[in-house]
């Protein structure tokens, strides 16, 4: 497996600090999930205040993505990605601290461009440094990863809040983060300056526009980019309906969050296996179909019970996580020049409709539940206009058509 000019990492070393980046994400609005109906009691403000911790990352980390996605197509790889983990550990830190609810929103968001950086930078390195051949396996290997970290960070998080509180998962996140930045200091450039784009600062961000009026690259990102906002919905009301509908203890919920994160490692795999055989076409027709499926059962049995609720949007948990590496990868494809560009507009996009999840699956439904199965319907609904309308143009999307 390739790892281009990697002399003190390696492939594997650069896979593994590839994954670690991606895993920040998840990690960074799970591991303290479990102390989220608690926080709104230590700071004494609402739910929607404590959710803007979860919501204002989301969106912040959207802003760094198209931030330094573009920037490191003019700096390169390792200056971007320095200044970024850099950031995330400070802000991490400064978390840990937070005297009260604003300072802590403040902090968070600061954490979020700087782990936007991270997520946008390291995409670009997969491209940069593997070639098409090996690039699905490298992304499927990444995601699958990237998944485990959700599956434990509750479980962990349950843990460190039981015994030290809330504060320490943001001391966790920064140790992590210090460990990234010194895999980051081994990481040789992988951008060439021949291939840096020239020009002001405000002309390395053109690199968007042209990704972005590429008709292929902005439609098919779309149409898979809208699952995303699903699946952010159930992180953010997951640990109420858990733990106030179905009056489970932070421990239970924990497990109920892991075993469908874990199921989330099997997208990957799937991804693998099944796109061969069945052509990018097939499986985008089967992603979306299993997503209403699983929208509709939510709405009408998620309520019974807490095993019924997780059986109801598991399929779709393997779904999503197997259409993000099939969907990156033939985005990346559609691009030479501008890469991390075009790492930031996937990425950006992914976040902001996920962010957008996250603002619906909290607006006020009578019951999170079916507010959570109706945003899974329609976003698939949403997905399968857009795949129809892709597929009855004359868009070229290579490996598609």
């Amino acid at each position: 497996m390739e790892g281009k000019g990697q002399k003190y990492l390696g492939s594997r070393g650069l896979i593994v600090l590839i994954a670690v980046m991606n895993m920040i994400v998840p990690l960074s609005l799970d591991m303290y999930l479990p102390a989220v109906p608690h926080m709104t009691q230590v700071f004494d403000t609402s739910e929607s205040v404590i959710n803007v911790t979860l919501v204002g990352f989301f969106f912040f980390m959207a802003v760094g993505i198209l931030i330094f996605g573009p920037l490191s197509d003019k700096y390169g790889r390792k200056p971007m990605l320095m200044a970024g983990t850099c950031m995330y550990m400070m802000f991490s830190a400064a978390c840990a601290l937070a005297p009260g609810v604003e300072f802590l929103i403040g902090a968070r968001i600061l954490q979020a461009l700087g782990a936007g950086c991270m997520i946008a930078v390291s995409t670009a390195l997969i491209k940069d440094c593997f070639e098409e051949k090996t690039r699905d396996v490298v992304l499927a290997v990444v995601q699958a990863m990237a998944v485990i970290a959700p599956m434990v960070a509750p479980i962990v998080g349950a843990w460190i809040v039981t015994l030290s509180g809330w504060r320490a998962t943001f001391w966790v996140l920064a140790a992590m983060a210090l460990l990234c930045i010194a895999a980051v200091a081994l990481l040789q450039e992988t951008l060439p300056e021949s291939e840096r784009n020239g020009g002001s600062v405000a002309g390395s961000l053109k690199g968007l526009y042209n990704v972005a009026k590429n008709s292929g690259f902005s439609m098919f990102l779309l149409t898979v980019g809208v699952l995303s906002a699903p699946y952010m919905a159930y992180i953010s009301v997951c640990s109420y309906i858990y733990i106030d509908f179905f009056s489970l203890s932070e421990t239970a919920y924990s497990y109920y969050f892991a075993i469908n994160s874990a199921a989330s490692v099997l997208g990957p795999l799937l991804y693998l296996k099944l796109v061969s055989r069945m052509g990018g076409r097939r499986f985008m027709n089967v992603a979306v179909g299993l997503s209403l499926a699983c929208g509709l059962m939510l709405v009408f049995f998620g309520s019974v019970a807490p095993v019924v609720f997780l059986l109801c949007f598991l399929p779709f948990t393997i779904v999503e996580s197997a259409v993000r590496p099939f969907s990156t990868a033939i985005l990346l494809n559609q691009q030479d020049r501008d890469i991390g560009s075009a790492s930031a507009l996937i990425n950006f996009t992914h976040t902001v409709l996920g962010s957008l999840g996250m603002v619906l699956g909290t607006a006020g439904w009578s019951s999170f539940i079916a507010g959570l199965g109706t945003i899974l319907a329609g976003g698939a609904v949403l997905a399968l206009a857009g795949w129809l309308v892709l597929l009855k143009s004359n868009i070229k999307v290579e490996g598609i058509r």
